[in-house]
């Protein structure tokens, strides 16, 4: 009998679908990466996803974020991905916070929870507070690195940070990563050399300096490299449903 997941079952089979169906996924940052990554999941049978971004949909997310439309402008992110993901699986849970994710509210979320997280965020210190966290509760992790200031969507690998070249934010990771004691992290990382931007009409104040370029189809295709990644480890896992039971 056909259901909306029934061309997925025909590659997992029944068990895998089952797997996917009874895990739960936090994802840190519905953005250009993160947006992509909730799609994926949500339409590859994921149950659960708690998603985690304090931020609204604005007019310059429209050339890059999933989630981002005329209509869902001024929308808090997470409310608008909550939305996409019961259009596409009424049968999911959706849980949101409007958290911007820092060592100051690290305290909201208990890791043990989770089968696997998804670090698509920003900032350096929120990324390294993530990671140890994970560390802490052994719970399978995966880190976005720099998806600014790209054209090639062909030049994203997955690697172990200590294995990365050329990404910039990478290359802070490692030295902070290293400083912490964390030997290991899996992350999805470019090997395009950032590109020099356009200048703004000659505003060349420190906040457009500061502020990345984008394109549709470059934090895209990170996104779904990591839904991947995620998917094909819980299925992998003889152990990814049980691994959190009857935790909180």
């Amino acid at each position: 009998m056909e259901d909306q997941f029934s061309r997925t079952e025909l590659l997992v089979g029944s068990e895998g679908i089952e797997r996917l169906k009874n895990s739960r996924v936090a994802v840190f940052g519905i953005g250009g990466v993160g947006g992509y990554v909730v799609e994926a999941l949500a339409r590859s049978g994921v149950g659960t996803l708690d998603l985690i971004d304090n931020d609204r949909v604005c007019l310059t997310n429209l050339n890059r974020q999933i989630i981002a439309t005329h209509s869902t402008i001024g929308e808090y992110k997470v409310d608008a991905a909550e939305k996409r993901v019961h259009d596409i699986n009424p049968k999911a849970v959706v849980n949101t916070y409007k958290t911007f994710y820092l060592p100051e509210t690290a305290a909201e979320f208990h890791f043990d929870a989770y089968d696997y997280v998804v670090d698509a965020i920003d900032t350096v210190t929120g990324k390294i507070e993530l990671i140890l966290r994970a560390e802490e509760t052994h719970t399978p992790i995966i880190s976005s690195m720099g998806a600014g200031n790209k054209t090639d969507p062909a030049a994203f690998k997955v690697a172990d940070i200590y294995q990365t070249s050329v990404c910039p934010l990478a290359k802070v990771m490692r030295r902070e990563l290293k400083k912490r004691g964390i030997s290991k992290l899996k992350v999805v990382y470019s090997e395009e050399v950032p590109i020099a931007l356009h200048s703004d009409e000659g505003d060349t104040s420190l906040e457009k300096r500061r502020t990345p370029g984008s394109i549709a189809f470059v934090p895209s295709v990170a996104g779904l490299i990591i839904a991947g990644q995620v998917v094909n480890d819980l299925l992998r896992s003889s152990v990814s449903t049980q691994h959190h039971t009857g935790r909180k």
